[in-house]
């Protein structure tokens, strides 16, 4: 299986929020930000993977800014790890300045998503390479985020989260 770059699964989606899609004071639902979050994010998988991918955790989400009626919404995502079958998939949100067109940094999330075959049982993916350096520093910290989760989860011992207990050393 050969490796793939963080560029070959870039997955951008634009839209345009609607008033169906905004609460009493006219943002955007974060539920409606999750899901569209979660298409683009399987999207990505699956053009690293080229296969079924199902989600598997949302591990991070910051609504740093709200999302106001009528934003043009534009959400990046890009494979930021592969695993054996998991990948974790890292995505930035934006939004258009209505009057300057200026695309401002509005949110971001993490989620992972494990690649599978026909019957549902996990398969293996190709290895992710790095290119630019923001993709190198996500690349690195994603396997601390997953010790992490196998921590917190009882999958794993403190002891055994080496890239974790480096950052105390």
């Amino acid at each position: 299986m050969e490796a793939k770059t963080a560029f070959q699964s870039k997955t951008i989606v634009t839209d345009l929020v609607l008033p169906s899609e905004t609460n009493p004071i006219n943002n955007l639902f974060g539920g409606e930000l999750l899901a569209r979050m979660d298409r683009a994010a399987s999207i990505a998988a699956r053009r690293h993977s080229r296969r079924i991918v199902v989600t598997a955790s949302v591990n991070h989400v910051a609504f740093n800014r709200s999302v106001p009626l009528g934003s043009v919404v534009t959400i990046e995502a890009k494979v930021s790890r592969a695993f054996t079958s998991s990948m974790e998939v890292y995505m930035d949100v934006w939004i258009e300045d209505r009057e300057s067109g200026e695309c401002i940094k509005a949110n971001e999330a993490i989620y992972t998503f494990v690649a599978v075959n026909e019957t549902g049982r996990p398969t293996k993916v190709p290895e992710l390479i790095p290119e630019t350096e923001l993709e190198k520093e996500r690349f690195e910290a994603a396997l601390r985020r997953k010790q992490l989760s196998l921590v917190l989860a009882g999958k794993m011992k403190p002891d055994d989260a080496s890239e974790l207990k480096a950052l105390f050393k």
